[in-house]
């Protein structure tokens, strides 16, 4: 018995990255949030938005904030992942330096 192998294979997954700064349209559409790693930096935050526009986030379409040191953030989203209808917009600050990086992976790109 054969196991092939060199097909073409696809997926529906992908990563965005965020640099530390203002909010951004990651993503425009519905998109699931599958999974979350950040670079350990001081009094790192990360806020992401469900939003088709940067100047539509607020607090009214906040989905998730995770605060994190300099131990960095590594989280898996269980299930489905964190829904985002309208887009995914994002910000990260950090209380010292610029340094700062988030890395999404979503679903439904």
């Amino acid at each position: 018995m054969s196991i092939g192998g060199g097909g073409s294979f696809s997926s529906d997954q992908t990563t965005l990255q965020k640099d530390t700064g203002t909010i951004p349209l990651l993503r425009a559409g519905r998109a699931r949030v599958t999974s979350i790693q950040g670079r350990g930096e001081a009094g790192s935050v990360i806020l992401l938005h469900d939003s088709a526009t940067t100047g539509g986030a607020g607090a009214g379409n906040l989905m998730a904030t995770f605060k994190y040191d300099t131990e960095g953030l590594a989280v898996y989203v269980p299930g489905s992942g964190i829904l985002f209808k309208d887009g995914i917009c994002a910000t990260l600050s950090q209380t010292t330096g610029t340094d700062g990086s988030v890395t999404l992976t979503i679903t439904g790109a």
